[in-house]
């Protein structure tokens, strides 16, 4: 299974980017809502202060206790306010030592937005860096930095129940009309089809992420490039497509009743009790719907198809949020060894296997969630592009259509206009 990986890292993993970012985020809200506080290490040394996000606390807390060199302050703040509580700490030089970052750029708490302002320290000393796949280091690198530690990289598809499925008698679906004909004989056996929590904003752009790859780069890889130049727009293009199929979901009774009054929680509840069939979630999340489904193995997960052939069907992946170091840190020598000990390979595998991703750097002791199984020939078959607010050139368009969606969803705009105030926002200088 090592040689299976070691393909991916040689053959464009995402080679769709646009030269912009060769891989992606995972986006401003792709991490788990809660948060929790405590402390970590048992060592001596000195006491690092570290703010991370939900989905990242299992790994966390699994090796700030084996790591022996410091102890740790530790709180987990829930995505929303990182983006603006921990950037207004960067700005005003009161910073965590260590916190997360989201690789490439696209969002505030976005690595590139955070290095140009001078608030993250270089780690392109540490070793770990070396193993960096190069179609990956935009995600990683601004200027030829390393200024962003990411374990690996993830998957959007949808998380669904199996005893749900089997059930109802039906499949994970190949294809859209495929997936309309299941959606259809679950909502017949009573149960909600696709639990939706677009009340958390970050939970808005999964669906349109998962069918973008399809309606978009699938047709026209050089779609970012194009953006860039300004000969396209969202408006001209398949993100049209992705909205009009998003909507039809909806349109069909396929959603829960008031997603834009349902939380992530409550999705995830939804489906881990057999309330809801599946969500459309980023795989790094499924930690969270196992823990409250009656067992790990009641789930499953499949890539969202967005194209009505097969072979036209593409995925979302990219690189998982990872960690920086403070610029202004006092304690920056003391941070920096504990990124290194987080890019030793058996600390890359704990922290993949935490939130099931595909190891940045595979040996013979890493292993692959084998619910990522079904996203493996897509990604081997250069079907898989970034999440899409990472070829984004300022931080503004992506909270734009996280209320474009909702604004949808409660039928407060059009397509038309949504795309118009997204496109709008693209070309705004940042």
């Amino acid at each position: 299974m090592t040689s299976r990986f070691e393909r991916i890292d040689r053959r464009g993993f995402l080679r769709a980017a646009g030269g912009l970012a060769a891989v992606a985020a995972l986006p401003v809200g792709l991490a788990a809502c809660g948060g929790s506080s405590g402390a970590g290490g048992s060592g001596g040394g000195k006491t690092l202060r570290l703010v991370g996000v939900a989905d990242q606390q299992k790994a966390l807390d699994e090796l700030t206790k084996l790591y022996t060199q410091a102890k740790f302050s530790t709180s987990y703040a829930p995505t929303d306010q990182v983006e603006t509580s921990l950037r207004t700490q960067l700005g005003a030089g009161n910073a965590p030592d260590v916190h997360v970052v989201y690789p490439g750029n696209g969002s505030a708490m976005a690595m590139a937005q955070i290095a140009q302002a001078g608030l993250l320290a270089d780690l392109g000393s540490q070793s770990w860096t070396q193993l960096i796949p190069a179609n990956f280091k935009p995600a990683f690198q601004l200027q030829g930095k390393t200024f962003i530690y990411s374990a690996g990289s993830s998957v959007i598809g949808a998380i669904y129940n199996k005893k749900v499925f089997q059930k109802a008698g039906v499949q994970p679906p190949k294809t859209w009309t495929e997936l309309l004909d299941v959606c259809g004989k679950l909502k017949k056996a009573g149960v909600t089809p696709i639990a939706l929590g677009a009340q958390t904003p970050w939970i808005t752009q999964l669906i349109t992420y998962a069918l973008v790859p399809s309606t978009v780069y699938a047709k026209n890889p050089q779609f970012d490039s194009q953006m860039q130049a300004g000969s396209t727009s969202f408006a001209q293009s398949g993100w049209r497509d992705a909205f009009t199929m998003y909507l039809d979901l909806q349109k069909r009774g396929f959603f829960n009743d008031n997603p834009n009054g349902t939380t992530f929680e409550q999705q995830t509840s939804m489906v881990a009790t057999g309330k809801a069939a599946m969500a459309v979630q980023v795989s790094a999340v499924l930690p969270d719907f196992r823990k409250a489904a009656s067992s790990p193995d009641d789930l499953g997960m499949f890539p969202f198809p967005g194209a009505d052939n097969a072979d036209g069907v593409w995925i979302p992946a990219g690189v998982v949020v990872g960690l920086g170091v403070s610029a202004r840190s006092r304690n920056a020598d003391a941070a920096k060894a504990f990124i290194e000990f987080l890019g030793k390979q058996e600390n890359i595998n704990r922290w993949a296997e935490a939130v099931a991703c595909i190891p940045l750097h595979r040996d013979a002791s890493s292993k692959i969630d084998p619910v990522l199984e079904p996203f493996l020939p897509f990604i081997e078959g250069n079907k898989a592009v970034p999440f899409m607010d990472q070829a984004w050139p300022n931080a503004e368009i992506q909270p734009t259509h996280f209320a474009v969606v909702q604004e949808l969803l409660g039928g407060k705009t059009t397509i038309d206009k949504g795309l118009a105030k997204m496109d709008q926002v693209y070309r705004k200088k940042s």
